[in-house]
């Protein structure tokens, strides 16, 4: 089992002017080596991605895990990269949630995954003006400069358009890889396809996987 995030993470820290929050994993700034067959670091996004999609959810006993997604975290450690999540939580604007919620899922996904070197959350609405809710790039620059790593270095996986665009915005790759919620419009946008997590972060890491970009046999409108 992961240890206690308690033991390693800082608690997460709003910020003015519609900016996220963020909270620091351990080891503060990461300084990634030089072998450009590497991303600098790898971001998930955190809802359909990394856990199962619970709306709004503010309660860290409905946290489950998406299929694969500790091998797939764990692989990016394995390989000596840092890992983040970037997560809009609008549910903080409309009054659905506290940070105090926030944070306890995402204390609860730390100990599910284990230690991420960086979370950022956007808690605005989507007419809050903000610059970090996705598609808006904020959240990936923000993660990458708490890392200290370039953003186009950096590799994005996520479930809907709206990570993939973010991540563009941002200068960093994206992959995305769908869920039965994916528009099918968003997977045709979409640049990379990965069939499910572990396939996107072989892919990240410069391995070939095959046919990497999936078209789901069924896709749900939402």
């Amino acid at each position: 089992m992961a240890p206690s995030a308690a033991a390693f993470s800082s608690p997460l820290v709003s910020a003015p002017d519609h900016r996220p929050w963020l909270a620091d994993g351990p080891g503060g700034r990461w300084r990634p080596g030089r072998d450009g067959a590497l991303p600098a670091a790898v971001l998930f996004d955190r809802d359909g991605t990394l856990v199962v999609d619970v709306p709004y959810n503010g309660d860290p006993a409905l946290v489950r895990l998406m299929p694969g997604a500790r091998e797939a975290v764990d692989a990016v450690r394995a390989a000596g990269l840092p890992v983040g999540v970037v997560s809009n939580q609008s549910g903080v604007a409309r009054g659905l949630l506290t940070r105090a919620q926030v944070e306890a899922v995402r204390r609860r996904v730390d100990e599910l995954l284990g230690r991420f070197q960086v979370w950022a959350v956007c808690p605005h609405g989507p007419d809050d003006g903000c610059r970090c809710r996705k598609p808006a790039p904020g959240l990936v620059l923000a993660a990458c400069t708490r890392l200290g790593v370039p953003a186009a270095r950096t590799t994005v996986i996520g479930d809907i358009g709206a990570d993939m665009t973010a991540a563009r915005a941002a200068g960093a790759r994206g992959v995305l890889v769908p869920t039965p919620v994916t528009r099918a419009e968003e997977i045709e946008a979409a640049d990379t396809v990965a069939p499910d997590l572990l396939t996107a972060v072989r892919l990240a890491l410069g391995a070939d996987p095959g046919d990497v970009r999936h078209r789901p046999l069924e896709v749900e409108e939402r």
